[in-house]
């Protein structure tokens, strides 16, 4: 996994829009959700990128099973 750590605050900044990449954070990972095309620009059955969803996640159909599927980009500090 990458050593690259951000705060909620900068977790805020990769929402998916205005050309920016589209990360969320579950469990304390950050994972790029970017190139997936459920989330296109960066918004996702009601929830957005730029946030911890590790609460939400669990309420999805797929649940973590899809985290295997994304690219890890760091931690939540």
């Amino acid at each position: 996994m990458p050593d690259k750590e951000m705060t909620l605050d900068e977790l805020k900044e990769y929402n998916g829009k205005d050309g920016k990449p589209a990360y969320v954070a579950i469990d304390g990972i950050i994972y790029d959700v970017t190139d997936v095309d459920p989330w296109k620009n960066g918004e996702h059955h009601g929830n957005v990128a730029g946030k911890d969803l590790s609460e939400v996640i669990g309420h999805a159909p797929h649940k973590r099973s899809v985290l295997a599927k994304l690219n890890e980009v760091g931690k939540l500090k």
